[in-house]
């Protein structure tokens, strides 16, 4: 995908003038550098001393061990998948090649390099990921809890090869800050986790190479930042990046400098990031789990290093870590909301361990849990990692936290309303999106997503695509990909591109009552098709176990389209408005009763290509057909649709 003219005049409408003056500054320095690149300094004699303490290692649960040890194994055989890729080449990585399109970045000055461009550079996702060396955090922690020097020797070997094929400012990885930050925090683990193997701090603190790359990274992050509208996750990974670097790898004459510089830039953006409520502002869930785990890699940093931090960087922390506790549902799973693109701040761990689970763990040994934080069983290398460096924060009454589960938050425009037998149903009444471009937004204004013991029963479809794929990423991101309603044949929002929103629809809840007696109640509405305002009703009746949704337009006359997105376990037999839906769980027959608005007429869609519809998301770049029920008709501008969803038994 290539940006047009119209598309950078529609993203410079979108800034204000400190940003636009600040990306030209950007500009002449990419261009003053193209033939005067900076230099690093000549440093000798440094030594790495921000390890674990004694006794951290040995705390690791055996389970979590167990799965982190079958994982690297997969690694050292060359076998790992991203993104829906399979690949079994990682033995000897090409770390310039898209596996899933054959082709290969173009060599030459980073900035030259057009990644938005999938006929010339390939899914720059495929490309970026492994040298994110995050797997190689997971080798280097498999070396560490088995001492077997065959993991750290890979380490080394890709390291080496990596800075070899990747020199200062040459070629696609040295784009973008996000990839930089968090290829640093990954070094920074690595660094650490191989602190027991004698070939360490030759790899490392001893070796030119690694020293200018190091630099060099950091110089780049302190030259390049994140600005303005652009200014969300990707800013915060930049700082903790930089920041986890400069405390961990402080051997440069600029280390305080940067160290200070990035620890204000994290506390300012962790604060503009989040609602005080504790939900990540760009109300995409999968962000807030990242921007969670960055904040809290950061924070072990500055505490082994003795760096004071903030108390408002730990507090939003422990904000976000009580306000996920507050969202998830009974299995643990919290929102599908907003863009996901499986994007992690650290990872130690082996396949199967649960993100969510492990971030309430660390949350608990950092800040200790509230008694109505639903429980986590298990246990996690990371967590162990994290608690082994994190001073304790929040505990015995010093912050205020909440005395009940909430189930509203205001600021984020989030209810969720819960009923027996595992129901939990989300109702969306907040901002469009972050900044003014509210990049990770879609277009789900009033949408609901509804769960019985953690299965999709009204799914939020997901994700799957960023670039190269626009009819895709148009979908996903739809009014119609959501279960909401479309009115006119338009999105709520209007997009400008695939990370730009140049209208957003402005929501506002009018009625939030998630405890009521026996019935819990939400209501809210939005002007995305104004003068026509768009509001919807939501009713849970524990006793019967059914869900209500009320539909009403008012305003000029128009079509509508009603979408319900259904996961991908549940079965659906349409006939006329009523659909009976079924779906298994735990060995165990699940069902319910979907009567749909009589005033449409219903069609039952699945896997269709073109256009989209009938598609479930379950992470980046993976896709299956799922069923959508679409009710298409006229509203006068009075009459409500009411749909009413009944669980059996």
């Amino acid at each position: 995908m290539t940006m047009s003219a119209g598309w950078y005049l529609r993203r410079l409408s979108r800034m204000g003038p400190r940003e636009v003056g600040g990306r030209a500054g950007d500009a002449v320095r990419r261009r003053r550098w193209r033939s005067a690149p900076p230099r690093s300094p000549h440093v000798t004699g440094v030594r790495f001393t921000a390890v674990l303490p004694a006794g951290a290692i040995a705390a690791v649960p055996p389970e979590a061990a167990k799965r982190l040890v079958a994982e690297a194994d997969r690694l050292m055989d060359g076998r790992a998948e991203y993104f829906g890729v399979s690949r079994d080449d990682l033995v000897a990585p090409d770390w310039w090649l898209d596996p899933k399109t054959g082709r290969r970045a173009p060599a030459g000055y980073a900035f030259d390099v057009p990644y938005r461009d999938e006929d010339a550079v390939g899914d720059i996702k495929q490309i970026w990921e492994p040298s994110r060396h995050q797997y190689l955090t997971v080798l280097a922690a498999a070396y560490a809890v088995t001492g077997n020097e065959r993991y750290a020797e890979r380490v080394a070997e890709h390291l080496r090869s990596w800075w070899a094929a990747n020199p200062p400012l040459r070629g696609v990885h040295w784009i973008s800050g996000i990839e930089l930050g968090i290829r640093l925090l990954s070094w920074v683990w690595v660094r650490r986790l191989l602190d027991g193997w004698p070939g360490a701090a030759g790899l490392f603190e001893g070796n030119p190479v690694a020293l200018e790359q190091i630099w060099h990274h950091q110089r780049w992050l302190a030259a390049f930042p994140s600005r303005g509208s652009s200014a969300n996750n990707h800013v915060i990974a930049e700082a903790a990046g930089q920041f986890a670097a400069a405390c961990a790898f402080g051997w440069f004459p600029s280390s305080a400098r940067w160290r200070s510089d990035a620890l204000r830039s994290l506390e300012r953006h962790l604060r503009a990031n989040t609602f005080p409520s504790g939900l990540n502002r760009e109300l995409a869930t999968e962000y807030h789990g990242l921007v969670l785990e960055l904040g809290l890699a950061a924070v072990a940093e500055a505490d082994a290093a003795a760096v004071p931090v903030p108390a408002t960087v730990r507090l939003v922390l422990l904000r976000m870590t009580d306000a996920l506790a507050a969202v998830v549902d009974d299995r643990l799973r919290p929102p599908r909301q907003g863009d996901a693109d499986d994007g992690h701040g650290l990872v130690v761990d082996g396949a199967g361990t649960d993100r969510w689970a492990s971030l309430l763990a660390t949350g608990d040994a950092v800040f200790g849990r509230l008694a109505w934080w639903p429980a986590v069983t298990g246990g996690d290398v990371r967590t162990v990692l994290l608690a082994a460096l994190v001073r304790p924060y929040g505990r015995n009454g010093t912050v205020t936290r909440p005395a009940e589960r909430p189930a509203h938050f205001a600021d984020a425009g989030m209810t969720v309303l819960r009923g027996p037998a595992g129901i939990w149903c989300r109702c969306d009444g907040g901002p469009h999106g972050f900044l003014s471009i509210a990049a990770h937004g879609h277009a789900d204004a009033l949408s609901v997503e509804v769960r019985q013991d953690g299965v999709d029963v009204l799914a939020d479809p997901g994700t799957y695509c960023y670039h190269g794929q626009p009819a895709w990423r148009r979908y996903f991101r739809s009014t119609l990909g959501h279960n909401t309603l479309e009115l006119g044949g338009e999105d709520q929002s209007v997009s400008g591109g695939p990370f730009l929103w140049t209208r957003h629809a402005r929501s506002r809840v009018l009625v939030a009552e998630a405890s009521g007696e026996g019935v819990a109640r939400w209501c809210a509405e939005h002007d995305g098709y104004r003068p026509a305002v768009h509001r919807r009703r939501v009713e849970l009746t524990a006793a019967d176990r059914e869900l209500r949704v009320v539909d009403a337009v008012r305003g000029p006359r128009g079509a509508v389209r009603l979408a319900f997105h259904l996961g991908p376990a549940v079965t659906a037999d349409l006939t006329g408005n009523r659909a009976v839906l079924t779906w298994t769980r735990d060995g165990e027959d699940r069902s319910a009763v979907l009567d749909l608005p009589g005033e449409l007429s219903w069609r039952a869609h699945r896997g269709e290509s073109d256009p989209p519809l009938g598609w479930y998301s379950a992470g980046f770049g993976r896709r299956e057909p799922a069923t959508t029920l679409v009710g298409t008709g006229f509203t006068d501008g009075t009459q409500g649709f009411t749909t009413v969803l009944r669980f059996q038994g």
